[in-house]
Parts: C-alpha cells; sequence; structure tokens
C-alpha cells in the first residue's frame, strides 16, 4: 500500500511539475498522413498557423496562403494548415478527402496537420495555448471561425492574429510576415 501511495504522489508531483507551454514549438500535431510532426521542426522558421476548412465561404483564402507561401518560403516562411470541424460542420471529410482537396483544388504545397478540434471540450493542446490569456495575452481569446490566422517569429512566440475576414494577401498580413521575416 506505501508503495501505491508512494508511486501516486510522485505521478501527481511530476505532473504538477512539468514545464509550462511557452512556445508554438512545445507541441506537436500529426501530419495529414498521420506522421507526429514536432513543431521544433520550424525554429528559426516565421510560421503562420491557419485553422482551415474546405466548406467554408473563407475557404478560397487557401489561394492566397499558398501564393504567400510561394512568395515567402525561401526567406524562412512556413504555413501550416490545421484542419477542425469545429464551426458549421465545414471540414466534415476524412484527413485522406482534406488532402485530395487541398491539393487538387488549391494546389496547396505547404504543410496540412490533421482534423483537430480548435474549440471546446476537445480543444487540441496548442490551441489551449494559443487562446489562454495567461499564456499569450496579446493573441488570446477563443477561435472564432475557420482561417484564424497566428503569426510565431522565429523564436516561436506569437506576434500577431489575424481574424477570418483578413486575408492572406491584406497589407496588414504582408506587412507582418515581412517584418518578422526581416528579424
Amino acid at each position: 500500500m506505501r508503495k501505491f501511495v508512494l508511486a501516486l504522489f510522485l505521478c501527481v508531483v511530476s505532473t504538477a511539475m512539468a514545464a509550462p507551454h511557452h512556445s508554438v514549438y512545445d507541441f506537436t500535431l500529426n501530419s495529414i498522413d498521420g506522421k507526429p510532426t514536432s513543431f521544433t521542426q520550424y525554429h528559426g522558421k516565421v510560421l503562420l498557423l491557419v485553422n482551415v476548412a474546405s466548406r467554408c465561404g473563407f475557404t478560397p483564402q487557401y489561394t492566397a496562403l499558398e501564393a504567400l507561401y510561394e512568395k515567402y518560403k525561401d526567406r524562412g516562411l512556413v504555413i501550416v494548415g490545421v484542419p477542425a470541424n469545429n464551426f458549421g460542420g465545414q471540414e466534415p471529410g476524412t484527413n485522406a478527402e482534406i488532402k485530395t482537396f487541398c491539393t487538387n483544388k488549391y494546389q496547396v504545397t505547404f504543410p496540412i496537420m490533421s482534423k483537430v478540434s480548435v474549440l471546446g471540450d476537445d480543444k487540441t493542446p496548442l490551441y489551449q495555448f494559443l487562446t489562454d490569456k495567461s499564456a499569450n495575452p496579446t493573441i488570446a481569446g477563443e477561435i472564432k471561425w475557420n482561417f484564424t490566422k497566428f503569426l510565431f517569429d522565429r523564436n516561436g512566440k506569437p506576434v500577431a492574429r489575424f481574424e477570418s475576414a483578413v486575408t492572406p494577401d491584406s497589407p496588414e498580413v504582408v506587412s507582418a510576415v515581412e517584418a518578422a521575416l526581416k528579424q
């Protein structure tokens, strides 16, 4: 019984002492093909993270996202699409269907992750971190809709958030990306 209590105590203490998340690099999501993808691989890159959906009024933003990626990828920009079905059931497909849609309809070449939840009780830990006001006071707040964009500097720190209606080719997104790339 003492060993059980000691083991339980150690488990609780180690969980309580776990390091808090400090940057986007602390997270891993599965790629659209189901392979674990650690965001540490993007260290030193400027990262634009976007929750995406295939049947949304904002879905045509894939075109501008791909154009932005193509224009700046050689300077260190990475765009990562994160499919989510939290808003109006607008991403109902399987990962294979999402991959086919992105590739065939929009010729997406930037990384796409497996579908996750970005809102609610089953929100993925990455989005728990992004929306946590104590961890990220300048960008936090619940995700309001598909195609919310988060921009991170080369150190994995969030520098800007753009809501759905702000297109990837808008002057404010382009200037924020260019400023982050210069650092």
